[in-house]
Parts: structure tokens; C-alpha cells; sequence
């Protein structure tokens, strides 16, 4: 029997194994649609070592300068449990609706159709403007070795990422598993490093012996008070950033059932693994207040705490060998600005709210106009060539700096009022094929985690540590507010959406979009049921 036999089930269609891939995504037969060759293992890695780049490994130098070790493990702690609440809740949503533009639209769909507009070009316009920054990032890291002018090094990498963009997902998947891997391995290595370090075991002309936690005494664990403990959260967001790209991938994902939830429970190794026992051992064998860590702030390698931590444990060679890692994880930070930023704006199009040759998708399942918008903003790494590209890219950054927050807590509160919506409509907790591992307790956490790291942001966006508020600092920092509220009043006056700030619970459609498959006979056994999940909500509709 052809398993992809279309059944017809009132007005809706679903193949008959189980799997129903929706109008939702509203792409034109001509174009042959997004196509699912991401498999597990590509999920798996990029959720692990995706978006680990330059926000971890030199602008975590900033947090340890602004407020010291204690604030830096802190900070990623209450940013990483914030994170892992969030991925879970996209995942048991990516799951049930992997569809395109994942973000965005769980937030029309469950919250406001407004607010999902804000925040999936909020999220789109983010992407776009850090891929410039990524590029001239990887370029500086070359200066480590050799002063060359860093428009050839733009120049290469641009067309690197155009020839990924030849293989479409699979390229974009195959890449991110192979840099993810090596990035994976460099991190293990500089903890073993670390541990070796502290406890006294190198053994060069610079030997310090036993350090243990000598650096959080001297010069001390915390630094510039409450001020620099909250100027951690921006920092921590920025390296953290990208962690939901498994969730946009889900739209693309071979099976999305079996891989996706086997990613989101990787997060949690990345979090405790390769953010935060790594800063901690950083802390531990580099002082707060080393004067090289002041020029930590953009993509200077040279003042990242990860390769001046080498460097002051004097061991010859490894300093070129990490900074080479720095500059594979900018790469990949920076294909993946490619791929969270295209499908943001095809599926944005494909909703009416974006331009529509935006929706276009060729035979290969490339937004190829997207993606050419995209390479196009990399253009803007050109910039550096001028006198005053320094200040044009501290602007450009703001578009962005806050987007992290208002996504992720959107993403929890998606959750929140998708879960209201599903039991409002008569369907229970044993129907969805994935869980999140918190509940809906943890998106609430989730949720308020996010807007304390929103108000903390403000504060020290009037108040910056070890500095004079100023206006331009302000707006520097919190630039990103202004516009999400600009999009979401654009949207609710341009579509006359008068519906209130919500969507009703029993009015939320929960259909469309939906993939699910029959489970097997021990699932069936275990959930006391033989019919698909598919079926059941199908009836349940009105």
C-alpha cells in the first residue's frame, strides 16, 4: 500500500501514515516548497554547538571586566535556565507544528497576530544586521596571525557563504554539523586545559603553581556592584543567541518527532557544559582586571579571556590554535544568520506580511530572493574600509540587541496560551506527541526570567557601569524596544486587527499546520488509544 495516499478527512487532507503537512506554509506548488533534509544528527548539532561564536568566546570578556566572575556565572546561569525553559517549550510546539517561520508564527497563531508581525521582523531584521558584524568578526580574527586588510578577508567569506547557499538546507546542515563538531571538541579541550591550569599542572617559564579560586578574591568575585552584575544579561543573550534556530529548523527537518526532542534536551549540556563550566574556568586561571580585557567589547580576538587565558598560562602555539576555533565559530554564527533570517522572511511573505516575491522557493528549496537580501546585508561589513564604520556598527548592532528577549519570551508565552487553547478545546496532555519537560510552569519561569533581564537591561542602559549615562548609550543598548512597539502598532493599525490583545482560547486554531503520526502499539497501549492525534483534533474542529 503507498504510504502517502492523501485520505480525505471532512476538508482537510493528511496521508494516511499519519503525517499532515498544512497550507499553513502557503507555498506555491511551482515552487517545489522547503524541503525536510535536515537529519538527526544536524538537529543535534545545532542545538549543541549552533550559535556557539564570538558572543561566547570574546564578548564574554566585557562581562568579566564589567562585573567579574561571580556576575559572569551568574548571569549565564539565570540566562541558560531561562533558555532551557524556552527551547523546551518550542520544541513540544516545533513538534506539533513544524512549520516555517516557527517563532513568529506560534505568536499569531497563540497570542496576536500583531505581535507575531513585531516579532518576526524584529527577529529577521536581527539576523540581517549581525551577519556583517559575524563577517568582519571572522576577518579580525586573521589579524591575530597577520595584518591584512580585512576587505579581502570580507570578500572570501562572502563568497563562502554563497556557495553554501548553492546546496540549500542540507549544505547549510552539513557545515553547521562539521564546524559543530570542532567547536565541541575545542570547548572540552580548554576546560581539561583550564582544570590543568588552576590546579598548577603547566609547567612553563610562567608558572603561577595552584591557583584554585585565588582570582575571585583577588581581584574579586564581583565587580561595579548591582551595575555589572546586570550588564551581564545583554552579553549572555548575545552568546546565547541562536539557540532557538533548532526550532526554525524543525520546518525542514526529516523527522521532526524523533529529532527534535532528542535537540532541545541537548541544550541543556550546552548550557551547563559549554557556557557555563567554561566561563567558570576561565575565571579561575584569567583575573577580572587584566588590561587587555577592556578591548574585549566587538570581535578583537586578541582580547578574547579564552586565548589571553592561554596566553598567560604561557603555553606556546595553543593561543594560534584557539583563535583559529574562534574563527570557524564566527563562520558558523554567521551561516546561520543566512538561514534564521531567509525562512523568517519567506515565511513573513508567505503570511501576507512580507513583500511576496519573498515567498518564492526554488526546486532546490531556496528563498532564493531572501537569501540574496541577506548576502546583500553582508555588504555592509564594507563599511570597515570607512574612518567611522566602528560607530555606523554600534547602531547597526542595536537594531538587535534586545531581539534575544522579546523572542524567547514570546516563544514562552506562545506556550502558555497555546496549552490554555488546547485544553479550552476538549483535548488533553496524553494527545501531544512531545512534552515539554517543565510544564507549562517552566514557560512561566521562562517568561518572567525574560522580563527581568528586560528591565535589568534598562537599568543599566540609564546606568552603565563605569561610565556616565549618556543618550547615545542608551539608545545603543535599547534601540531594539522602540522598534518592536513601532512594528506591532504598524501591524494593528495597517490590518485594522481590532481583536483585542489576544487570541481567544477557543478560537485559536490549532489545525493548520499541524504534523503528527500514529503511534506505535506501545505508545498506543501505554496512551490508552489507536487513533492519531490528527484524527481526534480534525473532529474536534468546528
Amino acid at each position: 500500500m503507498d504510504t502517502k495516499e492523501k485520505v480525505p478527512l471532512d476538508d482537510v487532507t493528511y496521508d494516511s501514515n499519519g503525517s499532515h503537512d498544512a497550507d499553513f506554509e502557503a507555498e506555491p506548488p511551482a515552487n517545489g516548497g522547503l524541503q525536510r533534509n535536515l537529519k538527526g544528527r544536524h538537529m543535534q548539532m545545532i542545538a549543541i554547538g549552533g550559535s556557539i561564536g564570538a558572543g561566547l568566546f570574546v564578548g564574554s570578556g566585557q562581562s568579566f571586566n564589567n562585573g567579574g566572575p561571580g556576575s559572569v556565572l551568574l548571569g549565564f546561569i539565570i540566562v541558560g535556565a531561562m533558555l532551557l525553559f524556552t527551547v523546551q517549550a518550542l520544541g513540544e510546539l516545533a513538534v506539533l507544528y513544524p512549520v516555517n517561520g516557527a517563532f513568529f508564527t506560534y505568536g499569531c497563531r497563540f497570542i496576536d497576530e500583531a505581535w507575531g508581525f513585531a516579532m518576526g521582523w524584529d527577529y529577521a531584521l536581527g539576523w540581517l544586521t549581525v551577519l556583517p558584524f559575524e563577517i568582519t568578526a571572522a576577518g579580525i580574527t586573521i589579524s591575530f596571525w597577520k595584518e591584512i586588510n580585512i576587505g579581502v578577508w570580507i570578500a572570501v567569506f562572502l563568497f563562502l557563504l554563497c556557495v553554501v547557499q548553492f546546496f540549500g538546507v542540507r549544505g547549510y546542515g552539513e557545515v553547521e554539523f562539521v564546524l559543530g563538531v570542532i567547536k565541541v571538541v575545542a570547548v572540552i579541550g580548554f576546560i581539561i586545559f583550564a582544570v590543568v591550569v588552576d590546579c598548577g599542572g603547566v609547567h612553563t617559564k610562567v608558572n603561577r603553581g595552584y591557583l584554585g579560586a585565588h582570582y575571585w578574591h583577588d581581584p574579586g568575585a564581583f565587580k561595579n556592584g548591582f551595575r555589572g552584575f546586570c550588564s551581564v544579561f545583554v552579553n549572555a543573550a548575545f552568546a546565547f543567541g541562536g539557540t532557538e534556530l533548532v526550532g526554525l529548523a524543525a520546518a525542514e527537518a526529516a523527522d521532526p518527532r524523533k529529532s527534535l526532542p532528542t535537540a532541545t534536551k541537548q541544550v541543556f549540556w550546552r548550557i551547563s557544559g559549554f557556557y557555563v563550566i567554561s566561563l567558570f574556568m576561565v575565571g579561575l586561571i584569567l583575573p577580572s582586571n587584566d588590561p587587555d580585557l577592556l578591548g574585549s567589547s566587538g570581535a578583537n580576538t586578541k582580547a578574547s579571556p579564552f586565548v589571553l587565558a592561554i596566553q598567560m598560562a604561557g603555553v606556546s602555539g595553543l593561543p594560534s590554535v584557539f583563535n583559529a576555533v574562534i574563527t570557524i565559530s564566527v563562520l558558523s554564527v554567521a551561516n546561520s544568520c543566512t538561514f534564521g533570517s531567509t525562512r523568517t522572511m519567506q515565511a513573513l511573505a508567505a503570511r501576507d506580511m512580507g513583500p511576496k516575491f519573498l515567498m518564492y522557493i526554488d526546486s532546490k528549496g531556496r528563498p532564493i530572493w531572501c537569501i540574496v537580501i541577506q548576502l546583500l546585508f553582508g555588504l555592509l561589513a564594507f563599511v570597515n574600509e570607512a574612518s567611522a564604520g566602528s560607530t555606523f556598527f554600534a547602531w547597526l548592532l542595536a537594531l538587535s540587541g534586545l531581539s534575544y528577549f522579546f523572542v524567547w519570551g514570546s516563544i514562552c508565552l506562545s506556550h502558555i496560551r497555546f496549552r490554555r487553547g488546547w485544553m479550552v478545546q476538549g483535548h488533553t496532555l496524553d494527545e501531544l506527541p512531545f512534552r515539554a519537560q517543565f510544564g507549562v510552569i517552566g514557560s512561566y519561569i521562562g517568561f518572567f526570567l525574560n522580563i527581568i533581564a528586560l528591565i535589568a537591561t534598562f537599568y543599566t542602559a540609564l546606568f552603565p557601569p563605569g561610565a556616565s549615562p549618556t543618550a547615545t548609550a542608551f539608545f545603543q543598548e535599547y534601540l531594539a524596544a522602540p522598534i518592536v512597539i513601532a512594528l506591532y502598532v504598524f501591524w494593528k493599525i495597517w490590518s485594522k486587527n481590532k481583536g483585542g490583545f489576544f487570541v481567544r482560547a477557543h478560537q485559536m486554531d490549532l489545525l493548520t499546520g499541524m504534523r503528527t503520526f500514529d503511534l506505535d502499539p506501545m505508545e498506543d497501549a501505554a496512551a490508552g488509544r489507536r487513533k492519531s492525534i490528527f484524527v481526534r483534533a480534525a473532529r474536534n474542529v468546528v
